[in-house]
C-alpha cells in the first residue's frame, strides 16, 4: 500500500481536530443545560421545604 502524503496527513489531522472541537462544544452545551435544569429543580425543592428540612404543610384557605 501507498503511504499517505504529508499534506493529506495534515488535512486528516485538521479534520479530526475540527470534529473533536465540534463534539466537545456540543457536549459542553448539553452539560450546561443539564446543570441549569438540575439547579432549577433543586431551587423548587428548596422552596418547598422549611428551615428544619421538613416539607411545608398546605395552608388552609377556607
Amino acid at each position: 500500500m501507498r503511504e499517505p502524503s504529508p499534506k493529506s496527513k495534515n488535512f486528516a489531522a485538521s479534520a479530526r481536530e475540527n470534529r473533536l472541537k465540534a463534539a466537545l462544544k456540543a457536549n459542553m452545551g448539553r452539560r450546561k443545560a443539564q446543570a441549569l435544569a438540575r439547579g432549577a429543580d433543586e431551587a423548587s425543592e428548596v422552596s418547598d421545604q422549611t428551615v428544619d428540612g421538613s416539607a411545608t404543610t398546605p395552608k388552609n384557605t377556607e
